[in-house]
């Protein structure tokens, strides 16, 4: 759906936040989002694999780590958007 949103009707996806032009659209906030945790999990997987030497541990530390991670990041994100220091 979000894919969809921007890719055939890009207009929709903006929504409201074409009109601030300092504004983050949301659709961009989960798509950074999403691309700093797969590089955030694999740097998750590796550190645990090395420490842990148990790929099934591992992989469940990286799979907890993306979850919570992305949530946090996209609020994050979603906050600093509506702070004016910097823009």
């Amino acid at each position: 759906m979000i894919v969809d949103q921007m890719i055939f009707n890009k207009k929709e996806a903006q929504g409201n936040f074409e009109d601030d032009k300092n504004s983050e659209n949301p659709v961009r906030s989960i798509a950074k989002a999403v691309s700093w945790r797969v590089i955030g999990t694999i740097d998750t997987l590796v550190v645990s694999y090395i420490l842990t030497g148990e790929m099934a541990l591992a992989t469940s530390i990286a799979s907890v780590d993306f979850l919570t991670k992305l949530v946090l990041y996209f609020f994050h994100e979603r906050i600093w958007n509506k702070i004016k220091w910097g823009k």
